[in-house]
């Protein structure tokens, strides 16, 4: 083939990675983190758990757990918790439930069932978009990967945070 050629699709694919970079923000520290959780997913052959947590300002919090085994989520569990009153420091869970492969997704509270794998996609394509009117965030607490990913509009007074935030992933 012309040499010509293959500099013409080295630099198209060039472009078209700076382009995708650019539409990004965070973008190497997403792809070094992107990078910690291919290994992972080597080491620890795609079997694996996640929590994903949220909590807002009244008390409220959730955590949903992902099992994840050889690329596929083979259960979920979930449970939210909030005060027992207003005047009350004391915590009590308000739903607690447990799915597997028979029943996984039945519940429309928590996460929805994910792999890493959709919501490093969903990081790239979504979350951490320059958006002109939010606040984007992405931190890597998890022995480099995701722990926290997402963006906040503009303005936004409560419980504003759209994306995900990771308490813990582990092998199986």
């Amino acid at each position: 083939m012309n040499p010509k050629f293959y500099v013409f699709i080295l630099l198209l694919a060039g472009i078209v990675s700076a382009s995708c970079k650019k539409d990004m923000v965070y973008g190497s520290q997403y792809e070094r983190s992107f990078k910690a959780w291919e290994s992972f997913k080597a080491t620890s052959g795609n079997s694996y758990r996640y929590m994903v947590s949220f909590g807002s300002w009244t008390g409220y919090s959730t955590e949903t757990v992902i099992t994840v085994e050889k690329g596929e989520v083979v259960a979920r569990s979930f449970v939210a918790r909030s005060f027992a009153d207003r005047t009350s420091n004391q915590v009590v869970i308000r739903e607690e439930w447990e799915e597997g492969t028979d029943n996984l997704g039945t519940h429309d509270n928590g996460f929805a069932p994910a792999t890493l794998d959709e919501i490093y996609h969903r990081a790239k394509t979504d979350w951490l978009r320059k958006r002109k009117d939010a606040q984007t965030y992405f931190e890597t607490k998890n022995n480099g990967m995701i722990s926290s990913c997402g963006y906040v509009t503009d303005g936004c007074q409560d419980d504003c945070f759209n994306g995900v935030t990771i308490g813990f992933i582990e092998k199986r």
